[in-house]
């Protein structure tokens, strides 16, 4: 609506023919390709960057991480170790998880930004 709102008027806009749906398409190969190919994948890296990052800084490095979903999950094993040798409790383990959340999505709120200002 802001976009048409800085448009300026075309006098012939109700003389032109109706689009051909069959030839005229409004998603292309083009569109499909920089929308998931480019700023899909640029999204992702933002949001496993920032996942990665803050697990890291809390001692869970990336080769750490492989194979930690079932006592991370486990409500009952309150002893999951980070790099650091520090104990961490089933609280705390979802606290941290949920903060990688909100970083990724976060990330990924980001990157719209920055190509609705590019683009």
């Amino acid at each position: 609506a802001i976009s048409l709102a800085y448009e300026m008027a075309e006098s012939d806009i109700m003389m032109r023919q109706p689009r051909d749906p069959q030839k005229d398409r409004l998603v292309n190969e083009r569109l499909i390709s920089v929308s998931y190919g480019q700023i899909g994948m640029l999204q992702a890296s933002a949001g496993f960057f920032v996942y990665f990052v803050i697990m890291a800084e809390n001692g869970f490095n990336p080769s750490r991480l492989i194979g930690l979903r079932k006592d991370w999950d486990n409500l009952a094993y309150e002893a999951v170790e980070d790099s650091y040798v520090q104990e961490w409790s089933y609280a705390d383990r979802k606290i941290l998880e949920y903060t990688c959340h909100t970083a990724f999505f976060v990330s990924i709120a980001i990157v719209l930004w920055a190509v609705v200002i590019i683009c």
